[in-house]
């Protein structure tokens, strides 16, 4: 008799995420990324790092590198990133990730490499300390990505250029040695979601600003998250609509939307005939009570060390061994005797 329950099973996609610690994480931060993060690990084999790295190409003091840091990955796990189902680690614990830019670098045009339009962006902001790393972080963000063979990579509009140099560096690879690297596919924020300062409602929140009264960050207590909702900017009119010339209400009702899991249509018809100012209230007591339950959790945490170095410890190792298969790989591939 024939057998007719086949089962089928689905390869999981590989993915890779990775946040610099060169300041405190953000609201911005937790819709434009962790949200989506934590979505994707799901579903998928998902390898989420600390990318310290990235961060000495700037000048931050060591003291407040190794702070920010250890906070980022208490973070993602408070945030709900789930060890258990993602590989979380911390950059620099992962030495082929320098073994790797090198050999990419031998591999990278220096006419691809000048293309790269954050480097000119950033050389312009820290004009004292233009040096190579600033240069080449693309070459690293590439390596990254590659030495977990990810499918697919989370990331926003400004880094579709990074991601088409590391999909050329695979595939000029391949077909020079063999395949060899996944070419990596980009893979956008659902809601397409993105986050502007409370005070310049056309600049996005980041992690560092002129500003701090225009960001708010993920460790922010409840006072300083209420004060800089009621002092955010908004606009002469008294209409709750999401419209491109209300970009401090648009702003509002897109924070609002997203900690509490409506539509933006859905928001806008629970605030028709507010006030400005109770609609401000009322999206700071949400953003702090959401808030409030991470950091409580992430309190926890960030005082268990004997937790967070098992964390680091498990995860650099996993990360280390996925990271090895490929770069063993790569060695024999280019001629290295191993």
């Amino acid at each position: 008799m024939e057998n007719t329950n086949t089962i089928t099973t689905t390869k999981q996609k590989r993915v890779f995420s990775g946040l610099k610690p060169t300041g405190q994480l953000t609201i911005g931060n937790y819709i434009g990324a962790i949200k989506n993060m934590i979505e994707l690990q799901k579903d998928n084999d998902c390898f989420y790092s600390v990318v310290d790295m990235h961060s000495i190409t700037i000048d931050i003091e060591p003291a407040i590198l190794r702070k920010n840091s250890l906070d980022m990955l208490a973070l993602f796990l408070a945030c709900g990133i789930n060890p258990d189902k993602s590989t979380v680690f911390i950059q620099s614990h992962v030495k082929e990730h320098a073994e790797l830019t090198w050999i990419l670098n031998c591999h990278t045009m220096m006419g691809e490499a000048r293309r790269m339009i954050q480097f000119r962006e950033k050389s312009k902001e820290n004009k004292q300390n233009v040096n190579v790393g600033l240069f080449d972080y693309p070459v690293l963000m590439a390596a990254d990505i590659l030495l977990y063979q990810a499918d697919l990579v989370p990331i926003g509009k400004d880094q579709k250029q990074h991601l088409e140099l590391a999909r050329n560096l695979a595939t000029r690879f391949n077909n020079k040695y063999s395949p060899t690297f996944t070419v990596p596919d980009g893979v956008f924020n659902k809601t397409g979601a993105k986050v502007f300062s409370l005070l310049e409602p056309k600049s996005k929140m980041g992690k560092t600003g002129d500003n701090p009264n225009g960001i708010v960050f993920l460790l922010d207590n409840k006072d300083d998250i209420m004060r800089k909702f009621k002092k955010c900017v908004t606009d002469s009119e008294t209409e709750i609509k999401a419209k491109t010339t209300k970009p401090g209400i648009s702003n509002l009702l897109t924070i609002y939307s997203q900690f509490k899991n409506v539509t933006i249509k859905e928001a806008e018809k629970e605030f028709a005939g507010f006030s400005y100012a109770d609609f401000k209230l009322s999206a700071g007591e949400c953003v702090a009570d959401f808030l409030g339950k991470i950091q409580k959790e992430y309190k926890r945490i960030i005082n268990d060390k004997a937790y967070l170095e098992s964390i680091m410890k498990t995860g650099a190792e996993k990360a280390r061994l996925s990271a090895y298969r490929t770069l063993d790989k790569v060695k024999k591939k280019i001629g290295f005797i191993v």
